[in-house]
């Protein structure tokens, strides 16, 4: 599956649509100031800012970082090792999110270093995280899977490793998965709407079978972008979120941008 290179339906609509930023330069201006600490792949500190400041558009592989019990994903040490070589000790502009902040009180921004460089596009095409989109925090999407595609058609970083190799729609194969974040990659067998909720089934027994749900909002959202998820039935398509299980595996999709096509037929 890593060989195909993702098309989004969803992504190609959004970038032709009004007001799509080019690059971060776009996004409501932050502080500016010095990295003084990478605290993993996708956290830093920045001198004079008063919260660590997150990565938003990707997710990189994690650290404990104090978590009991926590295991470090693999190749974690290495993603926290790239980013600083791309930010420490350098002067960085923020880029704001539509939100500003994380549950957690981190602000939630796109990183350009003083001479122009996106660190988010940088750490994508380099193999060091995965795209990791939210609702609220999606507008760069397009350019991001751009990115991440570049890394791996090449297996760079996180890409060389089975741990992150995008897994098939086998409901029993990822049983071992639930609980992670994935990529899932099969064919819509069928789409339904089933009173509030719309399901995209990836076998023929919803019970037992992979299944990516959309609620209503996720489906305002797909209506927003010109799209109509019932119309993904019998394409080849990846969902990328955290598995959990619900009659089989299942990913929550709320928004567009977690759902690639790979193939219209």
């Amino acid at each position: 599956m890593n060989g195909l290179r993702p098309i989004c339906v969803a992504l190609l609509v959004l970038m032709a649509g009004p007001g799509r930023a080019d690059g971060p330069s776009d996004l409501k201006a932050g502080p500016v100031g010095r990295v003084t600490e990478v605290i993993d792949g996708d956290t830093v500190r920045v001198l004079g800012h008063d919260a660590d400041v997150r990565l938003i558009g990707l997710q990189a592989p994690k650290l404990p970082l104090g978590r009991a019990g926590f295991k470090a994903w693999p190749l974690a040490d290495e993603a926290k090792a790239a980013l600083s070589d791309l930010v420490e000790g350098r002067e960085v502009a923020l880029r704001l999110g539509e939100t500003a902040r994380d549950r957690n009180g981190r602000t939630l921004a796109h990183v350009v270093r003083d001479d122009g460089t996106w660190v988010q596009d940088e750490m994508l095409r380099r193999g060091w995280a995965r795209v990791y989109t939210f609702p609220d925090n999606r507008r760069l999407a397009a350019q991001l899977y751009a990115a991440e595609a570049e890394a791996r058609a090449a297996s760079r970083g996180i890409w060389s490793r089975p741990f992150y190799a995008v897994r098939a729609a086998d409901p029993m194969t990822l049983r071992a998965d639930i609980g992670s974040f994935q990529i899932v990659a099969g064919r819509v067998v069928d789409a339904a709407r089933v009173r509030e909720r719309v399901y995209l089934n990836f076998g023929a027994d919803f019970r037992t079978d992979f299944t990516v749900s959309l609620d209503r909002d996720a489906q305002d959202l797909f209506a927003a972008a010109g799209l109509d998820p019932l119309a993904l039935e019998g394409r080849i398509v990846e969902a990328r979120g955290w598995l959990t299980s619900r009659n089989g595996p299942m990913i929550e999709a709320t928004h567009p941008e977690q759902v690639v096509v790979l193939s219209a037929d």
